[in-house]
């Protein structure tokens, strides 16, 4: 249920996004981010806000474990619509995190899946990927590279 712990405390991001999706296309934007996360729960949640100072706006997730189920749900909502999102659900194994959901992207439904991996005490990476065929491909289109700050 401490899965999450690597991340607590504050971090500066590098955020790579993808122009436009499901195109082809391979050009990528880069922006600044930095977030700090809060243990709920005592391990059972947490909740992050990141700031994108470029961009002008922030976003938050909130993690929640399910006990019964032994598994994760993350809800992202960003202060452009201040909507909270469908949750992607799902745990970690061997150092990585897999974690999969239902959405709609431009009015069509999509899966998504968020991949935390190379998690270190002061690094960590997560990765978005969509797939508009129900999961048999998938195109990444947003990365966050994290380095604790003190």
């Amino acid at each position: 249920m401490n899965d999450f712990d690597f991340f607590l405390g504050n971090w500066n991001v590098v955020n790579r996004r993808l122009t436009k999706l499901f195109v082809g296309s391979d050009e990528w934007y880069s922006f600044p981010g930095t977030s700090t996360c809060h243990q709920v729960f005592g391990g059972g949640g947490n909740f992050d806000e990141i700031d994108f100072p470029t961009l002008g706006f922030r976003g938050c997730t909130l993690r929640l474990f399910d006990v019964e189920r032994r598994e994760w749900s993350l809800y992202w909502a960003d202060s452009r619509t201040g909507v909270l999102g469908a949750p992607v659900a799902g745990t970690f194994a061997g150092g990585r995190g897999d974690f999969y959901g239902d959405d709609v992207l431009d009015g069509r439904p999509i899966r998504a899946h968020y991949i935390w991996s190379d998690i270190t005490p002061d690094s960590a990476r997560w990765e978005q990927e969509f797939s508009a065929d129900g999961g048999q491909t998938w195109e990444s289109n947003w990365v966050m590279e994290f380095t604790r700050r003190p």
